[in-house]
């Protein structure tokens, strides 16, 4: 069972995955502890972060969380430190899409709750994790953002803004917290085969993935196993000398 592994790039280490339940969050708390690490599937959906904690084993414990929400955050943290005394990685990979609108026709509620997952959520992980990890003189942040932020697609306005203010968090948070020898980078997936691709493209139909498609030079959508591959890296000693960084796994969307 992947729970019972205790060896590998992350041995030892103790994580949160935020949005873990599913899609690219599963797919890094899959290999997290595929790596030897002790992860904290922090999700909505309790009943997913649950079925796939069960799946991993030992190595893995699920939290309901709702991470725009400061008291959930705070519990959530108080459950990681209680799980492995520690928080060595904090993957904030939780997020919301928006349907595809012209941006002023977003409606305030839908603007509101884009920035209060996507951006609120990094702030409030921030107040409960870094105080720790400064103390500890380590640690690793990684932001889930997206090429949204980098090249925005029409129609996504909102969206790709509070992607790109992830990335300008991303080295903010670096900048700042390098002396205290926690590193921070992001990562930029293209759109990939998870459960938000429906709300990016307003409908799931052959014709929709057949046009995205043509935006991405190796001609496939992403998939966990490529973001898991790259937070994987990023959050390992491997990855010792990068910080303020936001690699694009896309495909060549970017380029």
């Amino acid at each position: 069972m992947a729970g019972e592994t205790k060896n590998g790039r992350l041995a030892e280490k103790v994580a949160i995955v935020t949005g873990g339940a599913s899609g690219f969050g599963a797919g890094i708390a899959t290999q997290f502890v595929s790596e030897g690490a002790k992860v904290v599937i922090a999700d909505l959906n309790s009943p997913g972060a649950e079925a796939l904690a069960k799946t991993l084993g030992a190595q893995a414990r699920a939290v309901r969380a709702d991470v725009s929400m400061d008291a959930d955050v705070k519990v959530l943290a108080e459950a990681a430190y209680g799980f492995g005394g520690r928080v060595d990685i904090l993957v904030n990979n939780a997020g919301v899409g928006q349907g595809p609108q012209p941006l002023d026709g977003v409606a305030e509620a839908e603007f509101d709750r884009l920035f209060a997952v996507n951006a609120k959520s990094v702030f409030l992980t921030a107040r409960h994790v870094v105080p720790a990890m400064k103390a500890a003189k380590a640690g690793v942040i990684l932001n889930i953002a997206s090429t949204g932020g980098v090249s925005p697609r029409p129609n996504l306005a909102w969206y790709n803004a509070s992607k790109g203010w992830m990335i300008a968090a991303t080295r903010a948070m670096a900048i700042e917290l390098a002396r205290f020898g926690v590193r921070v980078n992001a990562i930029n997936p293209v759109a990939g085969d998870t459960p938000l691709l429906a709300t990016f493209m307003g409908e799931d139909t052959p014709e929709a993935r057949a046009r995205i498609l043509t935006t991405i030079p190796l001609r496939r959508l992403s998939t966990p196993d490529d973001i898991a591959a790259a937070a994987v890296f990023l959050c390992s000693d491997e990855a010792s000398m990068i910080t303020g960084v936001a690699l694009e796994v896309d495909g060549g969307r970017c380029l």
